[in-house]
């Protein structure tokens, strides 16, 4: 059995990419507050490997979490809890490069196999109206950073390096390569 340990719509949808629909969707209910000094690319491993632990599947299964984290430098931009949060995070970010780290993590039975792939993302320096514009899509809600690339935020993002889908939340590539790795057929 193929678990997928996500409520992301998105994931599911990139999972279909590859042809794959999980048999059960089971996200995990875990604590997400970062670590006093954690960096963000360890947060984004821990969160991944935390999640992926806290399904419950039996030995056999094959479980799929992964975390999706926006970094300003040293600061990690969660999810925004309210349209004035998302405001500030998305001012942060206006005219500047962040990074988009996604951690990936698979398990079956007590074996894990985890990657992270990290990405780098300019934003356009970001107009009163356009930021008033954007926060009115309500696009922001419940994404890392106040954004989904693959939304109405794409008009403010003239520039990526690394992966897009990854960027989105579940880099194909490796998420790929990590389910072979488990015992899972892709492309089949």
């Amino acid at each position: 059995m193929f678990i997928l340990g996500s409520g992301s719509p998105r994931r599911l949808e990139l999972l279909g990419q590859l042809g794959i629909v999980p048999d059960t969707v089971r996200p995990p209910d875990i604590d997400e507050t970062p670590l006093k000094g954690e960096l963000p690319r360890p947060y984004c491993a821990r969160m991944a490997r935390e999640k992926v632990a806290a399904v419950k599947a039996a030995a056999t299964d094959i479980v799929l979490c992964a975390d999706t984290t926006v970094a300003l430098g040293r600061r990690i931009l969660g999810k925004p809890a309210n349209k004035d949060e998302a405001r500030a995070f998305l001012r942060l970010m206006s005219g500047r490069r962040h990074r988009v780290i996604t951690a990936v993590a698979v398990r079956k039975g007590n074996r894990i196999w985890e990657r992270d792939v990290v990405s780098t993302v300019r934003m356009k320096p970001l107009s009163d109206p356009e930021l008033t514009g954007y926060l009115a899509t309500d696009d922001w809600q419940g994404k890392a950073g106040g954004y989904a690339i693959q939304g109405p935020a794409s008009a403010l993002i003239p520039w990526i390096s690394g992966s897009f889908t990854g960027i989105v939340g579940l880099p194909l590539a490796e998420t790929a390569g990590l389910l072979q790795a488990a015992g899972m057929e892709v492309w089949t």
